[in-house]
């Protein structure tokens, strides 16, 4: 089933260019710098984790947050410049979506960025976006573009905790988000889509079990796009990046807005969320990055 969702995802693509007379925002830079990584991966990638060879490619670009909030009307932003966690991450991957299905042209990462971020890959406006990483998550998913890790690991196997998806923070303060306060009329459909997966239960991985092994938890693999769990009041994630594995350890490839760059965080992941006193742990997902093979 996944694999003729993503063939259908591909097969899309010229009715999703079409969607193209919709602005497409970007500099040259970008544009030159997307379809060199794509040209160089064909030859030089190797067999590395295709999400972990290209989020390399961005280690040192800066931290800006609310890239994606330039002009009144929503449309496809590609900023390979300015980072945030998450543009990091849909940037990586759809960049090797592309990679995984041999699409190396620049036409060809917007219709995967594209539906990364919005539901159904669709823009229609600022709702259209997938604002909480669970509607993000539940979305590609559906799609075909990735798989939730833990939902795979058999319950005898592993004892994961459980989190019950309680979000109403975008609709509780919309004066915090410019495109819900220079729109009202988007705050309704907004509170609509939190209802939807309000309730919604998922396991995730505590965040005291972070510091296990790499025999123990080898059912996280390096590449792995990780959501952290998060305590705070109407949110489901506060951050994500790219699972990375040294010398046993696990650590975590992000945009920080600690650092103010993409880094593979030199603390161990464990380390890193004990820091973190509203974090409870991490939701995986794997994107599916052969699915015609």
């Amino acid at each position: 089933m996944a694999k003729t969702r993503i063939l259908l995802f591909f097969l899309v693509f010229q009715c999703v260019l079409m969607a193209h007379a919709q602005k497409v925002e970007y500099l040259d830079i970008d544009k030159k710098f997307i379809t060199e990584l794509l040209a160089k991966a064909k030859t030089e990638r190797g067999d590395m984790p295709r999400t972990y060879y290209f989020g390399r490619k961005f280690l040192g670009l800066p931290y800006v947050a609310h890239t994606l909030e330039n002009g009144d009307t929503e449309h496809l932003i590609v900023n390979t410049r300015e980072l945030d966690c998450t543009t990091f991450v849909e940037t990586v991957a759809a960049l090797s979506l592309c990679d995984a299905n041999d699409k190396r042209t620049f036409d060809d990462f917007c219709r995967a960025l594209k539906m990364l971020r919005y539901r159904n890959g669709e823009i229609k406006n600022y709702t259209s976006r997938l604002h909480y990483f669970t509607q993000w998550g539940e979305d590609n998913e559906r799609m075909g573009l990735v798989k939730s890790v833990f939902e795979t690991v058999p319950k005898d196997k592993f004892n994961f905790a459980t989190q019950t998806v309680n979000v109403n923070y975008m609709s509780t303060y919309p004066s915090k988000y410019k495109q819900l306060k220079n729109h009202p009329e988007f705050v309704k459909p907004i509170r609509n889509y939190e209802k939807e997966i309000n309730g919604k239960k998922y396991p995730y991985l505590p965040k005291s079990k972070l510091g296990m092994s790499q025999k123990q938890l080898g059912f996280i693999k390096t590449g792995d796009i990780v959501s952290l769990i998060t305590s705070k009041d109407g949110l489901d994630t506060s951050h994500i990046g790219i699972a990375v594995w040294i010398d046993g350890k696990l650590h975590l490839m992000h945009a920080s807005s600690l650092y103010k760059k993409v880094v593979v965080d030199s603390k161990t992941f464990y380390d890193y969320s004990q820091a973190q006193p509203s974090q409870l742990g991490i939701r995986v997902y794997r994107l599916n990055e052969n699915p015609l093979n």
